[in-house]
């Protein structure tokens, strides 16, 4: 059986991840493929308990005890949902991956990349997505779909300053700049349909439709 594609999207907080994830996935089973649609943290019964761990804001988990949390749940959800979907021909449309690490913990926080990727290997046997679409948009329109989505309830991370989400996002343009065969820029501006649009028209080389 041919092994299925492993599609990550990426970004930081507001930009629709979800929103294009769900679309991407009933695009894909319209096309007839089995399709896994999932996220982290999260994605397995162990996995979804560490992310409620992670986003609840009365623990204060310094960075190297969150980077360890996150790699654990990683682990678990590449085990027990994404490796197994994979070796049985699904493509899989996760909502975050292991850039997410990346950018939140070596870089809006002070660990190494090379720390990241190391527990990576260890946990996940450093699998790494066939294609990440890195969702970006303008500060102004993530602060509106924030204040509309979370109001005052923004979760443990969501909650940080505006600086330290500034950081990640040019954490993860650097992490576009250095893997450029892997990562495609998506403008998320505009209505969901339009970026889902934007989606598919760099999905066509994937799916054998042409450019």
């Amino acid at each position: 059986m041919m092994r299925g594609k492993f599609i990550s999207l990426e970004g930081g907080e507001g930009v629709g991840k979800s929103t294009q994830a769900q679309m991407l996935s009933d695009a894909l089973e319209m096309r007839g493929l089995g399709v896994l649609e999932t996220r982290e943290p999260g994605g397995t019964p162990g996995a979804e308990a560490i992310r409620k761990l992670l986003l609840d804001k009365q623990f204060d988990w310094d960075v190297a005890a969150e980077a360890l949390l996150f790699a654990a749940a990683r682990s678990d959800h590449v085990a027990n949902a994404i490796g197994p979907a994979l070796n049985e021909g699904q493509w899989v449309v996760c909502d975050r991956f292991i850039d997410s690490s990346r950018a939140y913990q070596a870089g809006g926080d002070d660990l190494s990349d090379d720390a990241i990727l190391s527990l990576h290997t260890i946990g996940s046997y450093a699998l790494m997505p066939d294609i990440t679409f890195l969702l970006q948009a303008e500060s102004e329109d993530v602060a509106q779909r924030l204040a509309e989505r979370d109001g005052d309830n923004a979760d443990r991370i969501g909650s940080r300053s505006a600086d330290y989400h500034a950081r990640v996002a040019q954490r993860f343009r650097d992490l576009a700049a250095m893997d450029p065969e892997r990562f495609v820029l998506i403008d998320a501006a505009g209505s969901p349909e339009e970026v889902h649009a934007r989606i598919m028209r760099a999905m066509a080389p994937l799916l054998g439709e042409g450019g």
